[in-house]
């Protein structure tokens, strides 16, 4: 347990950014879903357009700190590849 008033603050701090940093994880696992269900019904237009969406979402969360670089990038060329293999 925190003691210190600062540690009070730095616990305050980690619980408001954990709070954010779920809904904007959420956020974007939404749009990974919405991209994953358009490849599963084959409809290539709707999955491209969802992949269009997806995608800045997917860099922003980088920006944040939410996820790593590498693995965005690693999602978005995975997911493109198989909406491009839609015939």
């Amino acid at each position: 347990m925190a003691n210190t008033p600062q540690s009070k603050k730095r616990a305050k701090q980690a619980d408001a950014r954990f709070a954010v940093n779920k809904a904007r994880r959420s956020r974007i696992r939404t749009f990974l879903r919405k991209v994953e269900e358009a490849i599963a019904s084959g409809d290539k237009d709707a999955a491209t357009a969802a992949l269009r969406a997806a995608q800045p979402e997917l860099m922003r969360g980088v920006t944040k700190g939410v996820f790593h670089k590498n693995t965005a990038s690693r999602k978005i060329s995975r997911l493109s590849s198989r909406v491009k293999s839609l015939g």
